[in-house]
């Protein structure tokens, strides 16, 4: 015995699939256009990365007693950096989909 295919289903699936779609391609325009700004604890590095993690500026504020000092405030920087971009992806998502209804 064959299953009658709802056609109705598969068109409302296929809309939804492509809202979908074109939400994740809002979500990647605005990742871009959103940036944070971070420093190390020292305050000696200053890294500014958009939403999707691209690093678009370093900057070096006063001077490091030695080049150990200087290597650990740009790894603090980049890792706060990163966990910024993180942070700010995040919210994005949940504000271009938090309204989304799931499919269950």
């Amino acid at each position: 015995m064959g299953r009658e295919i709802d056609e109705t289903w598969i068109d409302e699936a296929i809309e939804r699939y492509q809202r979908i779609e074109a939400r994740l391609a809002e979500l990647d325009r605005a990742a871009k256009d959103v940036e944070v700004t971070v420093r190390s604890p020292d305050g000696l590095v200053e890294v500014v990365v958009t939403a999707d993690g691209t690093v678009k500026d370093v900057r070096i504020h006063g001077h490091a007693r030695t080049n150990d000092e200087l290597s650990r405030a740009v790894r603090e920087a980049v890792t706060a950096a990163a966990d910024a971009a993180a942070w700010a992806r995040q919210k994005l998502h949940a504000e271009t989909f938090g309204a989304y209804q799931p499919l269950i």
